[in-house]
């Protein structure tokens, strides 16, 4: 039997997670140093987590060189946010947004033309265009690669792709072409995280869509987290697939029952709640409960986002999630003060 529906006001979680190991601080390095034969940067980013996969580390690196914005894994998120997030990045920082899919090579094209219109523009000054990819890790940049080289020269992978963030781990020292006439030639580079996440849902966001190792930031509480958001988006799949009486908001009932059913069980048949977790997060990435986008995308947070993105002091619109977070803070805040002046 289920336990009795309510879904949690807010989610409570307050671990800031770092992950910066050291062949992302050398890519940076190498980045900037190869930056000067560059003509084009491709900046890939998840479409599920439009604001939450921008790394500002690449903003300093790019300096004033042409740059792509590609969301890739759009058919994982939701389509109607695609056009206020090409609008407010076209007014605010007059870049040009794509969104793709890279797997079924989705307006990849789009990236290919940008990169020989170059060429086009001035034959002289670009005989061939050099474009260097970059993205945090797990965006997908290695299988946009490999899509452009389908696309543009025929030929199968030539950048190694896995499902585990930091896949790649140097800059490419010889380019991928990609393109004949006009010649186009990548540069791929290791996913780059940021270097500190000060917002604890954020590094949630990241962690669920597989930008952050999992172990990081615990898969139960990733999972917990997947479906606090699934019940907020009305989404109740999971009673269906694990063949509950119905939908639930307690991720202790909701893991054993997953255990039970993909035979999840440790030694004496106790649940291993760890690999049932793994599977309900494998599952909400493999897009099997839907089309959704994490962030927080409207036209009045889009606004907000880019004013203040450089003033964090200057009061912004909240959603309502974040508006009972910081309401609960500040309880919070009040109840430890009142406790320590009681002596507690």
């Amino acid at each position: 039997m289920a336990s009795i529906f309510s879904i949690r006001s807010q989610f409570i979680y307050d671990k800031i997670i770092n992950w910066f190991p050291g062949h992302m601080a050398k890519g940076l390095r190498v980045m900037s140093e190869r930056l000067s034969n560059v003509d084009l940067i491709v900046e890939a980013r998840d479409a599920r987590i439009p604001l939450s996969s921008i790394n500002h580390k690449f903003e300093q690196i790019a300096g004033r060189k042409d740059r792509i914005i590609v969301y890739n894994k759009a058919d994982l998120a939701d389509d109607s946010v695609q056009q206020p997030i090409i609008d407010a990045f076209k007014q605010y920082r007059n870049q040009h947004v794509i969104f793709t899919n890279a797997n079924m090579d989705k307006n990849v094209k789009k990236i290919i033309d940008f990169a020989a219109d170059k060429h086009k523009q001035d034959p002289s000054r670009y005989p061939f265009i050099s474009v260097m990819v970059v993205g945090m890790p797990n965006v997908g940049k290695s299988s946009l690669i490999n899509s452009m080289r389908r696309i543009g020269v025929r030929k199968g992978k030539a950048a190694k792709t896995g499902a585990l963030p930091g896949v790649t781990r140097s800059v490419a020292v010889t380019s991928i072409k990609v393109l004949e006439d006009p010649p186009v030639y990548l540069v791929d580079t290791p996913g780059v995280m940021i270097p500190h996440l000060p917002d604890p849902e954020s590094s949630l966001k990241v962690a669920l869509t597989g930008g952050i190792r999992d172990h990081l930031s615990d898969e139960v509480v990733m999972a917990d987290y997947l479906l606090w958001r699934l019940n907020n988006f009305g989404n109740f799949g999971y009673v269906e697939n694990f063949k509950l009486s119905g939908p639930t908001d307690d991720i202790n009932f909701l893991l054993p029952v997953i255990s039970k059913r993909i035979g999840a069980l440790q030694k004496y048949g106790e649940y291993d709640l760890k690999t049932a977790a793994i599977f309900f997060i494998k599952q909400y990435r493999n897009g099997k409960y839907g089309k959704y986008t994490l962030d927080d995308i409207t036209v009045d947070s889009l606004n907000n986002y880019f004013v203040n993105e450089n003033n964090p002091d200057k009061q912004v619109l909240l959603s309502k999630n974040q508006e009972k977070k910081l309401l609960w803070n500040k309880k919070r805040e009040k109840r430890l003060e009142r406790w320590k002046r009681q002596g507690y």
